[in-house]
C-alpha cells in the first residue's frame, strides 16, 4: 500500500498495524468507542496536477493505495454548483452545492467504496461485505464487481426498492433480514470467521466505516478548495448517519491547511435526524447517547440513532455544530432544490433544512459562503418524494377541454 504506517486511534492516538481495519481502539472502548484513521509515514505537500485527471485518484499521493492498484469507475470530480434561488430563499449571498449525485452509482459513497475496495484487492481479500439499507451497499456492490470480487450485502426487508435492485444488478448477494439488529452479528461472523473485507460498520457501538474507505471522503474537501481557487467556505453542511463523510472532509481540510494549500478550515455542521451529536455537544461528553427513534424518517440513509465519537470531535475542532431536522423541512427543501434542477435524496435536503435553522438562530451569517453536500440522487428513493406529491391530474378526453387547460397554463406563464 501507499506509504501507510498503520491505523491510529482518533481519540487517544494509539497506533495499530495496517491490518487492524476491522477493529476499534480497545483502549477507548470503555469510555468513548473510537474509530481508527490511516496514519502515513510521510505525505506530499504538492498540489495535484491537472494532468493527473479530474477524478478522485488525481489525489492518489494522499491516499492509501498506489494509483496502479486503484479500483475506479471514474468517481469524484463532481461539480460545485451555485444555488442562487435557494440561497436567496435562505438569505445567504453565496450558497454552493457539492453535487455527489454525479458519481457512478449516484452517491457520495462511491468515494469510500473506491478506496476501500482498492485496499481490499491489494490486501488479497476474497469477499467484500457491507451492512447497508442503501447507498453504501450499492457502491460496495459496484466496486466489488469492478474488482472481480464477490460481494455480500446484509440489509433489511423494508429497504428502498430501487437500491435493492441496484445492488443485485451489480451481482451482489443481498440478504434481507426482518430484524435490522440481526445484520451485524451475521456480518461480524463473516468478517471474523471467513476474513471477508468489511466496508461498513458491523459491530456496536458503531465507530464508523472502514478507515481506509473514509480516506476517500478527504477528496471532497480537496475538490471544494481547488474549485474555489484554494479558498475554503465559511462552513460546510453535511447530512450525517455515522458521520464518515464529515470526518473525512475534516481530515482533508486540516491536511490542506497543514500543507499550506489553504489558509484556514471551515466550520462543519452536521444535519442529523435523531439528535445524537447535538445532545452530546450540549452535554459536553465524549460518549454519544443512543437516542429514541421517535418517528420514521424520510431520510432513509441517515437513520442512525447514535453517531460516532470522531464525528463529534471533528465538529468540536472545527467550531461547528449539529442540527436535528424534521421530515416536513426535509421534503420542503427537496422540492426547492428540484426547482433549481437538482433532484437529490431526502437526506441531502436535510443539509438545507439545517441551514434554515441556523440562519434563524444567527449561526450562519448572510455574507458567508456555505457549501451543502448533496449526498445522492433522488432516484434512490422515489417513494419518499411521491408520498408528498399530489396525484397526477387526469387529462380530459374532450380535446377542447385540453386546449382550455393549455391556454390557462400559457396565461399563467406570462404573469410577472
Amino acid at each position: 500500500m501507499n506509504n501507510v504506517a498503520g491505523l491510529r486511534c482518533f481519540r487517544c492516538d494509539t497506533l495499530y498495524p495496517p491490518d487492524h481495519y476491522a477493529d476499534d481502539c480497545p483502549n477507548c472502548r470503555p469510555v468513548a468507542p473510537s474509530n481508527l484513521l490511516v496514519a502515513y509515514r510521510t505525505q506530499s505537500a504538492s498540489k495535484p496536477n491537472i494532468r493527473n485527471g479530474a477524478g478522485l485518484w488525481r489525489y492518489s499521493a494522499l491516499l492509501p493505495v498506489e494509483p496502479a492498484e486503484a479500483i475506479t469507475l471514474g468517481e469524484g470530480g463532481t461539480p460545485l454548483l451555485s444555488l442562487e434561488r435557494t440561497g436567496k430563499a435562505l438569505g445567504i449571498a453565496r450558497l454552493l452545492a457539492k453535487d455527489e449525485t454525479r458519481n457512478p452509482t449516484w452517491s457520495f459513497k462511491d468515494r469510500l467504496a473506491s478506496v476501500a475496495v482498492s485496499v481490499a484487492k491489494s490486501m488479497g481479500a476474497r469477499v467484500i461485505v457491507s451492512s447497508s439499507t442503501g447507498n453504501a451497499g450499492a457502491a460496495a456492490a459496484a466496486y466489488a464487481a469492478k474488482a472481480g470480487l464477490p460481494c455480500v450485502i446484509f440489509t433489511t426487508s423494508g429497504a428502498a426498492g430501487p437500491l435493492m435492485i441496484q445492488m443485485r444488478a451489480y451481482g451482489a448477494t443481498v440478504l434481507a433480514l426482518d430484524n435490522k439488529a440481526d445484520r451485524w452479528p451475521l456480518m461480524q461472523h463473516a468478517v471474523r470467521e471467513f476474513g471477508w473485507f468489511p466496508t461498513s460498520p458491523f459491530f456496536g457501538p458503531v465507530v464508523g466505516s472502514n478507515p481506509y474507505g473514509i480516506e476517500g471522503y478527504k477528496t471532497l474537501a480537496y475538490e471544494i478548495a481547488e474549485t474555489m481557487n484554494w479558498e475554503v467556505p465559511d462552513c460546510c453542511v453535511i447530512p450525517v448517519c455515522y458521520g464518515d463523510a464529515l470526518v473525512g472532509m475534516w481530515r482533508g481540510f486540516e491536511e490542506m491547511r497543514t500543507f499550506g494549500w489553504t489558509r484556514r478550515t471551515p466550520r462543519l455542521i452536521a444535519a442529523e435526524i435523531y439528535g445524537s451529536l447535538s445532545t452530546a455537544l450540549r452535554n459536553g461528553t465524549d460518549a454519544l447517547p443512543d437516542m429514541p427513534m421517535t418517528h420514521e424518517t424520510v431520510a432513509k440513509s441517515t437513520t442512525a440513532t447514535r453517531s460516532t465519537f470522531q464525528a463529534l470531535k471533528a465538529i468540536r475542532e472545527s467550531e461547528g455544530t449539529a442540527i436535528a431536522v424534521s421530515n416536513d423541512a426535509i421534503m420542503q427543501w427537496q422540492y426547492t432544490l428540484a426547482r433549481e434542477g437538482l433532484y437529490a435524496e431526502p437526506a441531502s435536503a436535510g443539509a438545507l433544512a439545517a441551514i434554515e435553522q441556523l440562519r434563524t438562530r444567527g449561526g450562519i451569517k448572510s455574507a458567508e459562503t456555505v457549501v451543502a453536500l448533496l449526498t445522492a440522487s433522488g432516484l434512490k428513493d422515489t417513494a419518499a418524494t411521491a408520498a408528498f406529491q399530489d396525484d397526477l391530474s387526469p387529462i380530459p378526453k374532450d380535446r377542447n377541454q385540453v386546449f382550455a387547460i393549455l391556454k390557462t397554463l400559457n396565461e399563467r406563464s406570462m404573469r410577472p
